[in-house]
């Protein structure tokens, strides 16, 4: 039976999130459903990571098993044809081998969260972003981000209801930038690791934001880090804002 990579993009405000729930939209469920009108079913794929509900993706990946062989391109077509008018689209299907899977073959994943710095209302943003009304310190988000980086005992930053058998993780980078859109001033997030814990990428964003609006210093983050203590983590931010912005794997496969 073969197997087949699929690159995917999605808009997460619909959907409950990655993950298949009973009676509520997921983009999961919608994906198996849309392999369902391929061939007879149930499907189940799985993924690189599982995003929560508001959370986008640019570079998702998931892989399934088919018994019809398909050429990669014919399948991403058919699957987008019938997964309309969902927000989700395949942007690239690969074969791949019988032991490849999106999850345990991927070395990094990489994340970008957007924030909007204006006092309006964002229009055609909403959802995408998370609009702050004051303007934000990069410079001083940078150093308390810098506090993160490497190897740390991340219990601070992680959800209560996080499954991860450990709170260690080795965070290789996170990168803070202004960018000047169209819309107005916006912060960008870069974060990169091989793995993450349950909301450690927006408990990062939301701590450092209160860095930025100057209600706390770097050295408040390193004192959060080192508490261990889900207690002394910043406000965890929306997940409009969120992006899965890739996924690294050894070799390919797209």
């Amino acid at each position: 039976m073969p197997r087949y990579a699929l690159k995917i993009e999605y808009h997460g405000q619909p959907f409950v999130g990655w993950q298949r729930q009973a009676d509520q939209p997921s983009v999961q469920g919608a994906i198996e459903g849309a392999l369902a009108k391929l061939e007879p079913g149930p499907h189940t794929i799985a993924a690189a990571g599982r995003t929560d509900a508001g959370v986008h993706a640019l570079a998702q990946v998931a892989h399934c098993t088919l018994f019809q062989d398909w050429d990669p391109f014919r399948l991403s077509e058919a699957l987008n044809f019938h997964l309309k008018p969902a927000p989700i689209a395949i942007v690239a299907a690969a074969l791949v081998s019988d032991g490849w899977h999106a999850r345990f073959s991927a070395v990094e994943r990489r994340y970008l969260f957007r924030i909007l710095m204006r006092r309006a209302p964002a229009t055609h943003l909403a959802g995408l972003v998370w609009r702050v009304g004051h303007d934000l310190d990069t410079i001083a988000m940078q150093k308390g981000a810098d506090r993160l980086i490497g190897n740390h005992d991340f219990t601070t930053f992680r959800s209560s209801i996080c499954q991860a058998a450990s709170p260690v993780k080795t965070l290789d980078e996170l990168r803070v930038e202004r960018v000047q859109t169209q819309w107005g001033p916006e912060t960008h997030f870069h974060v990169r690791a091989r793995s993450f814990l349950h909301n450690q990428v927006r408990s990062f964003v939301g701590t450092l934001e209160r860095v930025g609006a100057g209600a706390w210093t770097p050295d408040d983050v390193t004192k959060a880090l080192k508490a261990c203590s889900r207690n002394a983590c910043g406000p965890v931010c929306p997940p409009q804002g969120l992006y899965l912005a890739g996924v690294t794997y050894p070799e390919g496969p797209f």
